[in-house]
């Protein structure tokens, strides 16, 4: 099932090269593709596991993908709002980002499909 989460970046400057796998774009269209780069294939996720201190027990379930995820970003004064539609499971999207924004987002709905 898939469900759209609603993500507020209330200060995107933050965001950049605040961490070892923050977000690097500068708009709301490039945050909005690294999070659906994220979303679809598991390249964040393999550089977030080889970085652990012991990668094989990392729990492999936090590696889902969905190939059809979709972000959309929009720009409003100084905060970036993006919508995801994706069938990962809630934890597993929340763990990607907060990988990407650390603590500096806000989950402001979520509806399925």
């Amino acid at each position: 099932m898939t469900a759209r989460y609603f993500i507020r970046l209330p200060d995107p400057d933050a965001l950049r090269g605040s961490g070892e796998f923050s977000f690097r774009s500068q708009g709301a269209e490039g945050f909005a593709e690294e999070l659906q780069d994220a979303l679809r294939n598991d390249a964040l996720f393999a550089r977030w596991r080889d970085a652990q201190e012991d990668p094989d027990d990392v729990d492999p379930a936090l590696g889902a993908t969905d190939p059809e995820a979709h972000v959309r970003g929009e720009q409003h004064d100084l905060q970036i709002d993006l919508v995801a539609t994706t069938s990962i499971p809630g934890s597993v999207f929340k763990h990607r980002l907060r990988l990407l924004a650390g603590s500096a987002w806000e989950l402001r709905d979520v509806r399925a499909g």
